[in-house]
């Protein structure tokens, strides 16, 4: 089930949010639960269990590691907490990288081991890594383990960010799972902002995606510089809205049930360094590798040669996390290679002296390496990037494939696209409520007829288009 399906947005969503309202407030969280587990057994039907095997296992060893007796025994501790990260590390490693790992060891030593397809439970990426910061956390003392395994399985569970994020950690969410304030303006919040979200998937992510699949199956005889310009930028545009679009779904959808998620995006295309563009995207996840890995890595601590490790180990493991394919791996060396490079000083975006140049840079780095992480191959994703720099020649169909492709509505989308991506149109709203701030019952009837506008759209848009699952599923 997805958050931009008939299904949900008319039959699941309102069911919930009647039995949640008319519920007494000790069976609220046992509503949000029975629901969450119904939301991805409606699609992984078998998969709940292993789910429920994470929350089981991760539940048991947190108790057991904030149990007095192990409280003063570190080397049992550690030795429990070895335990769980094999099986959290293991049950990845089985489910998303078998095959690949089997398929690349037949390769290279010539054998022919046959192994069955796995199918990939979605968000496994995402609830493993849940599940993990709590137990970790549960270890160093920043979080007391829960006794209620109730509180554990709503955490890892909570349909609004169980299967793309964003990642949130226990000690974010721990107060409001015991006890969260409701209020009818936390609710219209929440249902603005998940229109917000629905309209970027719908009438823009899906519209780019579209384009994308249109140049990226082309053969790349026929692709010029401008195709190839095309496929990136709609590419780029795509996957930013495409996952903004669930974050702000997922965060718009908590709030309806009385919880604040963080923020997953920052306008990261206004970045002006591949170090804040990191700051901006998908922050949960980069959050996460900070604190889970980076810093225990050694972080900076310990020179420059091994912060410059540290840094491709994270990127690296960043890029594998995305899915078991070498281009997600050398999109990650990618952005870990930059990244080093301005920490180093070898790139000083922040001393480029023409206005708008580091942002430039930025935007080229992170646009190049997307056309690596949708490529099918390394070799595809090479050639285009080279076409966008060179591709002056032409095959006899690239006139027609330009016209066809880079239609009028295209770019009008595409420079909406653009302006969307920025802080600009907030800025904009901004302005208008302080000139309104004297009269707001127009300011917030203005704004329901906005979202109510935009839904109505949305579902146009819906009705016209087949199924179209967000990107992030398959992490």
């Amino acid at each position: 089930m997805v958050f931009s399906s008939p299904v949900f947005l008319f039959v699941f969503l309102p069911l919930v949010f009647l039995l949640y309202k008319v519920a007494p407030g000790k069976t609220k969280n046992v509503i949000l639960i029975f629901f969450s587990l119904l939301f991805y057994a409606w699609g992984e039907p078998f998969y709940v269990l292993l789910m429920l095997l994470s929350v089981a296992v991760n539940y048991g060893i947190s108790l057991a590691l904030g149990s007095a007796q192990f409280l003063k025994h570190r080397r049992e501790m550690r030795l429990v907490l070895v335990v769980a990260l094999v099986f959290n590390i293991g049950m990845l490693f089985v489910f998303k990288y078998a095959n690949f790992f089997v398929d690349n060891l037949n390769l290279l030593l010539q054998l022919n081991i046959n192994v069955s397809t796995i199918r990939l439970p979605i968000g496994i990426s995402f609830f493993t890594f849940q599940a993990m910061s709590y137990t970790i956390d549960v270890y160093r003392g920043g979080t007391k383990a829960q006794k209620n395994p109730l509180n554990v399985l709503l955490y890892i569970s909570f349909f609004p960010q169980l299967i793309a994020g964003p990642i949130v950690l226990y000690s974010d969410i721990e107060k409001q799972i015991k006890t969260r304030v409701e209020t009818s303006e936390k609710t219209v919040d929440g249902i603005k902002r998940f229109v917000v979200g629905l309209s970027k998937k719908l009438l823009l992510a899906n519209t780019f995606g579209v384009v994308a699949d249109q140049v990226f199956s082309l053969d790349t005889s026929h692709v010029n510089i401008v195709i190839a310009w095309v496929g990136a930028l709609t590419y780029a545009m795509q996957i930013y809205f495409d996952f903004s679009g669930y974050s702000d779904m997922a965060i718009g959808l908590a709030k309806i049930f009385g919880f604040e998620l963080k923020e997953n995006f920052d306008y990261p295309y206004t970045a002006n360094s591949i170090k804040k563009f990191w700051r901006r995207w998908h922050i949960s996840l980069s959050g996460w590798f900070k604190e889970y890995l980076y810093i225990p890595l050694g972080g900076s601590r310990r020179g420059t040669m091994r912060t410059a490790i540290n840094l491709l180990i994270v990127f690296f493991c960043t890029g594998i996390w995305h899915g078991a394919q070498w281009t997600f791996v050398v999109w990650g060396f990618y952005h870990g290679m930059f990244i080093m490079l301005e920490r180093v000083g070898v790139i000083r975006p922040d001393r480029f002296k023409i206005p708008g140049l580091a942002r430039l840079y930025t935007l080229l780095v992170v646009i190049t390496a997307f056309v690596i992480f949708r490529a099918t191959t390394i070799q595809q994703g090479l050639v285009l990037i080279g076409k966008m720099f060179v591709g002056w020649q032409m095959s006899a169909e690239a006139p027609v494939l330009v016209s066809r492709i880079l239609s009028p509505y295209v770019i009008v989308i595409l420079l909406v696209g653009v302006l969307a991506a920025t802080p600009w149109p907030k800025i904009m709203a901004n302005r208008l409520v302080l000139r309104l701030k004297k009269r707001p019952m127009l300011t917030e009837l203005s704004s329901m007829g906005v979202t109510m506008i935009l839904f109505f759209v949305c579902l146009l848009s819906l009705s016209s288009t087949t199924y179209n699952p967000f990107i992030y599923f398959r992490f």
